[in-house]
């Protein structure tokens, strides 16, 4: 059984750090494509960043409203799955999850190819 535990979440002022972690426990972490995705309040869970599995290349992705600030990276001996997010803004605010599977890469950006979720962490940014 697949298990996605987040955490790194919290309080930070805008033009602020955080980083994410996600730590996978079960199959074997490179032969899943992993991807952070987010939900503000009142929004729909929305593509954050992915990494693809190493079958596919492991070429990293990013949403428009991240790229340049936010990088997805992955240690495989630790099977944890990190998201270093620099210059945060007020948009950033939302729970941030973790998912595994195995996404076709044109659905990568889509949450449906996810089977396997973790129970989201908190990102607030104030001004």
């Amino acid at each position: 059984q697949v298990q996605l535990v987040e955490s790194g979440g919290g309080l930070v002022q805008a033009g602020g750090s955080l980083r994410l972690s996600c730590t996978v426990s079960g199959r074997t972490f490179s032969s899943y494509t992993m991807g952070w995705f987010r939900q503000a309040p009142g929004k729909e869970r929305e593509f954050v960043a992915a990494r693809a599995r190493r079958l596919n290349g492991g070429s990293t992705y990013y949403a428009d409203s991240v790229q340049g600030r936010f990088t997805v990276s992955a240690d495989n001996t630790q099977k944890t799955l990190y998201l270093e997010m620099n210059s945060l803004n007020l948009d950033d605010t939302a729970v941030y999850y973790c998912a595994a599977g195995v996404p076709a890469l044109g659905s990568i950006r889509t949450s449906r190819g996810y089977a396997h979720w973790g129970q989201g962490t908190q990102v607030t940014v104030s001004s």
